[in-house]
């Protein structure tokens, strides 16, 4: 069976970095740091080839022009390679992942996101495996094309839907969940794939979106929130977009004062969607008194959308769409698997 081909890019991360000798703090190494302490990959029947960042970034600095980068490295290199994985920091790793998905329109092959709780070097590390299962997942197939199309995040056994993820713990190694969405792949004795929940693959070729509009903000409702603060964050000057953290199936608050601050923001312009602060579950905007009137003020009820992933689309349609009912139009429909019908 002739080799399938992979390519790693190496963002940076906690997966790749050492301790300064001087203060023992982390910073990052280099893709070559990686592969010495991982010599299980040169055993796979997979041809690797790595791509680095010029400078290897904390995900903390991860901006929406590192997730342009990221995609144009996949786009130039897709018809050479069969997979790809992304080191990246796991802090932003779902806001990247819901990015490159939108920018990477009728994907066909595995762009897989992994990293590490602990570095590459240290004896106890989830990196070595993540590492290694996210090559095998780039590089698997079925029927002789690619068994997962699509944008996902690898971590401790599970493959998840890039814009479904969401990181749950700062400690533990199961650092990531997607509550809203099935599980792609287990990751045990062997791969088992859930083909139900995977793309379909596509008929079209692939296309590379680089423009995205990050004029938004986001304002997470919480008892007490005043009226100061929400009129600053909807008087933005320049703001194209607010996404509403609500309460519950998409419920805030019923004052006066707050109904019209959002009525307002719709008027002029601002498109204001709400997305639930739950952990799971989506919102029903009209379901109860408490949305009903967000609904009737022309706020966009969110579904069952992450946080991360209404960021990274809102900034994709405002990027590429001029036309406001265009934008409204696409943002309740699934683009990439983003939110249920």
């Amino acid at each position: 069976m002739a080799k399938k081909s992979v390519l790693i890019i190496y963002t940076g991360g906690t997966i790749g970095m050492v301790a300064d000798s001087r203060t023992g703090s982390l910073k990052a190494f280099d893709i070559g740091h990686i592969l010495k302490n991982v010599p299980e990959l040169g055993k796979m029947n997979v041809k690797l080839e790595s791509v680095s960042f010029a400078t290897p970034i904390d995900s903390s600095d991860i901006q929406p022009k590192h997730w342009i980068e990221i995609a144009e490295i996949v786009y130039k290199n897709y018809n050479a390679f069969d997979g790809f994985v992304v080191l990246h920091g796991t802090d932003t790793m779902a806001y990247t992942a819901s990015g490159v998905s939108f920018l990477l329109e009728n994907l066909g092959k595995p762009v897989i996101f992994t990293g590490a709780q602990l570095p590459i070097g240290v004896l106890r590390t989830d990196a070595r495996e993540n590492l290694i299962t996210s090559v095998e997942l780039a590089a698997h197939s079925t029927d002789g094309k690619p068994t997962v199309p699509e944008v996902c995040v690898y971590f401790k056994n599970q493959l998840y839907r890039g814009n479904r993820s969401h990181k749950i713990n700062s400690e533990l190694f199961q650092a990531f969940n997607s509550v809203n969405y099935p599980v792609l792949a287990e990751a045990g004795v062997n791969l088992n794939f859930d083909t139900d929940a995977i793309a379909d693959r596509p008929i079209l070729p692939i296309k590379l979106y680089k423009k995205l509009n990050s004029n938004i903000a986001i304002l997470k409702i919480f008892p007490g929130l005043s009226a100061e603060v929400v009129k600053a964050v909807t008087g933005i000057k320049g703001l194209k977009a607010l996404i509403v953290e609500t309460y519950g199936s998409g419920n805030a608050p019923t004052e006066k004062w707050f109904v019209n601050a959002i009525k307002q923001a719709v008027k002029s312009g601002v498109i204001v969607l709400n997305v639930t602060q739950c952990y799971g579950g989506a919102v029903e905007q009209g379901k109860y008194e408490t949305s009903r009137q967000l609904d009737d003020a022309g706020v966009v009820g969110g579904a069952d959308m992450t946080t991360e992933a209404a960021v990274a689309k809102l900034m994709f349609l405002l990027g590429n769409y001029t036309d406001r009912a265009e934008v409204l139009e696409k943002l309740q429909e699934p683009l990439r698997g983003e939110l249920s019908n």
